[in-house]
């Protein structure tokens, strides 16, 4: 064990005045602090209120929250502190002196950490739970802290919309006491691997999630399923043809083409092409007049000759004849400096392009990603990983992701998604597929539906705020898939505030499953109950169990098992399965302490 972790005994000690704080709060409620600025503050206060527990919730936030934001307001029961900045007079403000825990979810690492700092001077054994897209740092700013959870949005839904993208299960694998999980198609897997299933379709678009496992016999295919990495696991082979169906293959003659195409200036492309054509219908008349014989050979050496001055004054030619030669050598004297001038621009273009990136190979069946902040910028490693092809846009020059795109030599193109020139420009007609993740809900639709317009199979994946304005924009414009990124991440974060222990978060369809590990607390209704009672269908599926006191994970535990205060339940979840197996795992708060 690491020097910088806490012990068992030091854990479980943290773990015992969380208990008390969660069951003996102020009025016998826990109370939950908060501090945000954008769409996550308020889906993870909604998320907490519908847990379904008897908690406190404070939200500290700035006077002006990002336009994106609902009307905190609309929140019934949560309390709402007003404050630009975070530190020790605000914290006690809002009350954190024996809060339970509290959650940082501004947009900067730089203000959650330094909020942190003044939160455990406020109250040094609270409970951390900090948002942080650094997750470099983040591994270091956990070791600070006693009690703290760093989790990473953008790494969290990343995922998601790569899957999407894709159309198929994305590379999502996690390891938890010494087990490797991956999600794979159950037709990839051997059926001995298979730890349980996540989707089940019916064959008329309907999809079920956390479906019970199918009958002996019984043909799913399609179906989505958990499956356990042993040894080299089916999934490996199925990533490496993945890899190989989508590796970005080297096309010389495209290339080519491309340089040709970005080199050349379009006016002196123009101008070019005309005095060309006018030196060949010159040289033609001057041929044919003067009766020059020997062929074609010797007319292009008349004309060239001619057209680049090495002509003579001819008077006692005819007047066709000298019109011709006139015309030839003015033309002549034209197309060298313009040769000339077309040469140094498509030099210099053709250099300045591709240091930008932007001549590649491959720009048919690539994927066009609008927005590089946090998202996008975790999407575009993910889709380079993978060996796709990617064309990323952004209207800010100096976006986070801009650098990255840059160092991976991936395309970046600096425009308004929303304009039709600027999808032209990524190729979008020939794109196999469309990811909006920006920030701009507006751009993000717009760009959604000029992309639909362009090529109306090609698959869009958008993001939006609002999970109910997603799903009916899906349905309405025939967008294949809508994402709200806080509502994917929101279950986590709300989990890590109540001290279980998400373990990851798998994207699946529209839905975010989590793979959580719930403690059994004594009095609760699952103390002395039949373990097999926490597993749910399309709920709750129970994969493995440990002993209280132990960190060794039964995988396949007897479901006829009878549960004991201490014991840890490992699932997978829907958002409304974990509040649900939360409540039996939890004990029943007295309405009435002094009732005899």
């Amino acid at each position: 064990m690491s020097a910088d972790q806490p012990s068992g005994a030091s854990r479980r000690g943290l773990m015992s005045r969380l208990q008390q704080r969660l069951t003996n709060g102020a009025d016998g409620r826990p109370h939950f602090v908060i501090c945000g600025s954008d769409s996550l503050v308020y889906t993870l206060a909604e998320e907490l209120s519908n847990a379904g527990h008897r908690i406190r919730i404070t939200l500290v936030v700035p006077h002006r929250l990002r336009a994106n934001v609902p009307d905190l307001g609309g929140l019934r029961g949560v309390r709402v502190v007003r404050a630009d900045r975070l530190d020790e007079s605000t914290f006690r403000a809002a009350g954190l002196a024996g809060a339970a825990a509290l959650a940082l979810v501004m947009p900067d690492d730089v203000i959650n950490l330094h909020a942190a700092l003044c939160a455990q001077a406020v109250e040094p054994d609270l409970r951390l739970v900090l948002r942080m897209f650094n997750t470099g740092l983040g591994y270091g700013v956990r070791k600070l802290f006693d009690d703290c959870a760093v989790l990473s949005d953008a790494t969290m839904a990343a995922p998601a919309f790569v899957a999407a993208a894709l159309g198929e299960p994305a590379p999502t694998h996690f390891r938890h006491a010494g087990r490797t999980m991956y999600v794979a198609r159950r037709a990839d897997v051997p059926e001995d691997h298979v730890v349980c299933s996540l989707t089940s379709s019916d064959g008329s678009g309907q999809v079920a999630v956390l479906p019970a496992d199918p009958a002996p016999g019984e043909d799913r295919p399609t179906d989505l399923v958990l499956a356990e990495a042993s040894g080299r696991p089916v999934g490996q082979a199925v990533a490496a043809r993945k890899l190989a169906r989508s590796a970005r293959r080297p096309r010389p003659f495209r290339s080519t083409v491309r340089a040709v195409r970005a080199a050349m200036n379009r006016k002196l492309g123009v101008a070019v092409l005309i005095t060309l054509v006018i030196t060949v219908l010159a040289g033609a008349v001057l041929a044919r007049t003067d009766n020059v014989p020997g062929g074609f050979w010797t007319s292009m050496y008349v004309t060239l000759l001619t057209a680049v001055g090495s002509s003579d004054v001819e008077v006692e030619r005819n007047g066709i004849a000298q019109a011709a030669q006139l015309i030839l050598t003015l033309a002549g004297v034209a197309l060298i400096p313009l040769i000339t001038a077309a040469v140094v621009e498509g030099m210099v273009n053709a250099r300045l392009e591709l240091a930008n990136g932007q001549v590649r190979s491959g720009h048919t069946d690539h994927i066009v990603l609008v927005g590089l902040g946090t998202v996008g910028t975790r999407t575009l490693r993910h889709l380079n990983d993978l060996g796709l092809d990617v064309v990323a846009i952004d209207r800010d020059p100096n976006a986070r992701g801009a650098k990255v795109a840059r160092q991976l030599g991936v395309p970046f193109i600096v425009g308004d998604a929303a304009s039709d020139d600027t999808l032209r420009q990524a190729h979008i007609d020939t794109a196999k597929a469309l990811v909006v993740v920006s920030t701009d809900d507006v751009t993000n639709l717009q760009a959604a539906l000029n992309a639909r317009a362009a090529r109306a199979d090609m698959r869009v994946v958008l993001r939006l705020f609002d999970d109910d304005f997603a799903g009916r924009v899906q349905k309405a414009f025939n967008i294949n898939i809508s994402r709200s990124v806080s509502r994917l991440v929101a279950p986590a974060f709300a989990a890590s505030l109540l001290d279980r222990d998400v373990i990851v978060t798998i994207p699946v369809d529209r839905h975010a499953l989590l793979v959580a590990a719930v403690r059994v607390l004594p009095g609760s209704p699952l103390d002395g109950a039949v373990l097999h009672q926490a597993d749910r269908p399309l709920m709750v599926r129970v994969i493995g169990m440990s002993a209280a006191d132990s960190e060794w994970v039964d995988w396949s535990p007897d479901r006829r098992r009878v549960l004991a205060a201490g014991d840890r339940v490992v699932v997978v979840a829907r958002r409304a399965g974990l509040r649900a197996l939360l409540e039996q795992a939890t004990p029943p708060v007295a309405e009435d302490h002094d009732a005899a």
